[in-house]
């Protein structure tokens, strides 16, 4: 049996909420349904999905805060807007928040259907593609940063998303070496002094990730940030 697409559906009107939710499993998805923004970040969190679907005007938080929040943890995911509104402000908003597409209600079922799968099977190819070009070598170790995994010999690791961000940054770092300040920028959105300190556990963790090739060292280069060396053994 193929694996059913799973769908984060946030919408605070229950009743439109509880139909679009049967309507799109009777489609053969899967579906979690969420009323407000602070909920369907939560749940976001909390399991991966193949693409969103958000309301824009909800209490908490609103659609577009709410994908902004949701890029922060996968920059990938694709989502629909809802809205009542046609206003041109808006859409362009939507658009520019990264949205894969953007659906005034009230709409054709039928037509939602159709963009939603445009929309996975266009990701899906890109997937596909991007799957080589994310395989890197780092030493004797095989780095998948879509899947985000360690690999040597017959031994793979599974990496955090932070994890493979930053190794994935280190690898790709201009000049070699990797500042501080573009990291947590990139991977945690602020660089104050918490998320520094948040940073430096994930280094340490990758550092220990590494050491199934010790030829592989991540050095500090102090005042800047860090620097992938890879030795000779």
């Amino acid at each position: 049996m193929d694996k059913k697409n799973k769908i984060l559906l946030v919408e605070d009107d229950p009743n439109f909420g509880s139909i679009m939710k049967s309507y799109l499993e009777l489609n053969d998805f899967a579906v979690v349904l969420k009323p407000d923004g602070k909920q369907g970040l939560a749940a976001f969190k909390a399991d991966p999905y193949d693409i969103c679907i958000l309301d824009v005007m909800m209490p908490e938080m609103d659609g577009f805060t709410l994908a902004k929040e949701i890029k922060k943890f996968n920059a990938t995911i694709p989502f629909i807007f809802l809205t009542a509104k046609s206003l041109k402000e808006d859409m362009l908003e939507g658009f520019k928040t990264g949205a894969d597409d953007y659906i005034t209600k009230p709409f054709d079922s039928e037509v939602l259907l159709f963009k939603l799968h445009a929309i996975l099977k266009r990701n899906n190819q890109r997937a596909e593609v991007e799957a080589d070009v994310n395989e890197m070598k780092v030493g004797k170790l095989l780095f998948n940063y879509n899947l985000r995994t360690l690999s040597h010999d017959k031994t793979t690791q599974q990496l955090s998303p932070k994890e493979a961000s930053l190794l994935k940054m280190l690898i790709n770092a201009k000049d070699g070496i990797l500042l501080r300040k573009d990291a947590l920028e990139k991977i945690w959105g602020n660089d104050n002094y918490f998320n520094g300190r948040s940073m430096d556990v994930f280094i340490a963790r990758l550092r220990k990730c590494l050491k199934a090739d010790p030829s592989i060292e991540i050095a500090n280069i102090h005042g800047n940030g860090f620097r992938i060396i890879i030795g000779q053994q």
